[in-house]
């Protein structure tokens, strides 16, 4: 954004350009349900865990997202449900901040409710595709999982996706999938969303991990389990062959 745009839209007491640290980042509204809590939950915990070796990237869910001062002025400070922006250091922030951060995000996902529905597929839409021009952007209800559906930015515009043959979305931008799929999550059962890896991975829940952890553990025991029944079979056999040595008059 240029800085004649920021000075054209700031409120005369706010320094120019602010920070993060300057700006509102909480409205103390919650989410709309605790499934909507879960399934950002999901998206940001999964993506966090999947990518845990890249220090490139920031996934936020439920804050603000800053591209015009004229939000502050308005005091329009919605942000959307979940996040990715890839190419920037991985570390905590209050909100995001786009003339501070240098860019804005390469995905977005909204949460359907009764309530936001229909402005998460008009007025937030022509947001992220006009002002913020976020390359991906995906809808989802966690009420009714045939609700969904997903838009790659193409000449300024967003154009449909359509379902690859394995019935998901591809996100070009993050080379991910998103996948819909059954399940529990924190003892709640549902269709979740979730990402996945074109090869049809999907990115490991923290449960999922846990469990994957204490299996593998499981397996080391077992094996360990398995050397020492070996050891004791062998020294056994040693034994009972230097016995029969013994009684054979053979002196060892």
């Amino acid at each position: 954004m240029s800085e004649t745009t920021l000075t054209e839209t700031a409120p005369l007491d706010i320094a120019l350009p602010p920070t993060q640290d300057e700006l509102p980042y909480d409205d103390g509204v919650p989410m709309e349900s605790e499934r909507h809590l879960l399934q950002m939950q999901v998206l940001i915990e999964t993506l966090q865990l999947g990518w845990v070796e890249r220090q490139d990237f920031y996934v936020g869910g439920n804050m603000f997202v800053y591209y015009s001062l004229e939000q502050v002025r308005n005091k329009d400070f919605k942000g959307p449900d979940v996040f990715v922006v890839q190419g920037v250091p991985r570390r905590e922030r209050k909100s995001w901040v786009i003339w501070e951060e240098g860019k804005g995000p390469d995905v977005i996902i909204e949460l359907l409710s009764e309530s936001t529905a229909q402005q998460d597929k008009t007025e937030k839409k022509l947001i992220y595709q006009n002002q913020i021009r976020v390359p991906d952007y995906f809808w989802f209800d966690p009420f009714n999982s045939e609700d969904w559906a997903g838009f790659a930015l193409r000449d300024g515009v967003y154009e449909p996706l359509k379902l690859d043959a394995q019935g998901r979305f591809v996100s070009q931008q993050l080379g991910l999938t998103l996948v819909r799929w059954q399940g529990s999550y924190k003892q709640v059962e549902a269709v979740w969303l979730r990402w996945a890896t074109v090869e049809g991975v999907l990115l490991p829940m923290s449960q999922e991990q846990a469990e994957q952890e204490r299996q593998r553990a499981e397996q080391e025991r077992q094996r360990a389990e398995q050397e020492r029944q070996r050891a004791e079979q062998a020294e056994a056999r040693a034994e009972q062959l230097a016995a029969r040595l013994r009684e054979m008059g053979v002196e060892l």
